[in-house]
């Protein structure tokens, strides 16, 4: 890496731009707020949609970028051309896994499933205590309501653990929203993960 930095975000986001030029735009003022933190990014890869907005702001702030792809998505998802680091890998799952041994947290931007699924995953793993790692979502436009929503009904009606009510931070603004990070302890996990033998 040319530069050295202090820590290393994931963010989970789409490879489409989306209906509205507002997430584009936040997706820049995060990857340039983690690169004037002197934040290194772990990202999907590509070069379009939400993801190379996401990498523009933070190549234009001096961050390092790694993208990581699987092989079987490379043709479609188009690796972003300037990327300090480009990881191949042979599955979604180890895609997640290696953005995972990197971060030392994560966000979620707008995206599909893809995003959802990244973004929950990394949630499950604190609650069963794989990693306590803070984990944020940026609400651009409030994209994220109906999502908070649902984990307030879960909590309300008994399937997520009390102690897991703070496990998501939300915030509208990027530089907001790392600052809350910043100083986030995550919940105790409700379940404890055991490795086999």
């Amino acid at each position: 890496m040319s530069r050295n930095v202090s820590q290393w975000w994931a963010v989970f986001c789409g490879a489409r731009a989306g209906a509205s030029a507002a997430y584009a735009k936040a997706a820049n003022e995060l990857g340039a707020e983690l690169g004037r933190r002197d934040f290194g990014l772990v990202y999907g890869g590509a070069g379009h949609g939400l993801m190379g907005a996401l990498a523009d702001g933070a190549l234009s702030a001096g961050a390092p970028v790694v993208g990581v792809i699987p092989k079987g998505l490379l043709s479609q998802e188009f690796a972003h051309p300037k990327l300090t680091e480009l990881v191949l890998v042979d599955s979604m799952h180890e895609r997640k896994a290696r953005m995972a041994e990197r971060a030392h947290g994560f966000i979620a931007m707008p995206g599909g499933f893809g995003t959802l699924d990244e973004l929950f995953e990394a949630v499950t793993w604190v609650q069963i205590g794989i990693h306590q790692k803070p984990i944020g979502v940026l609400n651009t436009q409030g994209f994220f309501d109906p999502l908070l929503s649902f984990v307030a009904k879960a909590l309300e009606q008994g399937f997520i653990a009390p102690s897991l009510a703070t496990v998501l931070v939300a915030d509208p603004h990027p530089h907001a929203l790392l600052d809350r990070l910043a100083t986030h302890v995550s919940p105790a996990p409700a379940v404890r993960w055991i490795p086999s033998p």
